[in-house]
């Protein structure tokens, strides 16, 4: 059999097929629940099912998760809150904890470890993108190092714009600057 006659006699795919296999990897990679648009877009994401066990401060957490032994470390992705010794931290880690009270259920979308070990995650609480709430809430600010995500961008000049949240304060600090002068 010639080389001619065996690619004739392969299967092809119809254009329709192609065109929905398509349309629907563009669909999974871009919809709700994808990290398509985070600083982590590409990598896999794990769901888990959790339980909210402690809020440390504006964009940390710990959670109970079925399979693991101990908690689990949870960072939000692409956003920084005030430290807690930083004008506006305790107000940032209160406002997480009205959206993720103690005990309820969390959905973490995983995105995997950061370099401290802790899980980079989008946090979502009683049906609420938690990470795009505390930006909205000017709870938090967009990361602007890890971040990729335009929508929490627009969601911060909504907040600076209106003066929401720490926006109200006259002089803001950024949490990096604020880290990086008290070291």
């Amino acid at each position: 059999m010639s080389k001619s006659s065996r690619r004739r006699s392969r299967p092809v795919l119809p254009i329709a097929l192609v065109l929905v296999a398509s349309l629907a990897a563009a669909a999974l990679q871009w919809g709700p629940y994808s990290n398509a648009g985070s600083a982590s877009a590409g990598k896999p994401v794990t769901v888990r099912q959790c339980t909210v066990h402690s809020v440390h401060d504006g964009d940390s957490m710990r959670a109970h998760c079925p399979g693991f032994r101990k908690t689990l470390r949870i960072r939000l992705d692409q956003i920084d809150a005030p430290e807690i010794n930083q004008a506006w931290g305790t107000r940032s880690r209160d406002y997480l904890r009205s959206l993720c009270p103690l005990r309820s259920p969390v959905k973490i979308h995983d995105l995997g470890p950061d370099r401290y070990g802790r899980t980079l995650a989008r946090v979502f609480c009683q049906g609420k993108d938690v990470n795009a709430a505390m930006v909205a809430a000017g709870a938090a600010w967009v990361y602007d190092h890890y971040a990729d995500d335009e929508a929490l961008y627009r969601l911060q000049a909504d907040a600076r714009k209106a003066r929401r949240g720490l926006w109200a304060a006259s002089k803001v600090v950024r949490p990096w600057e604020f880290r990086r002068n008290n070291r």
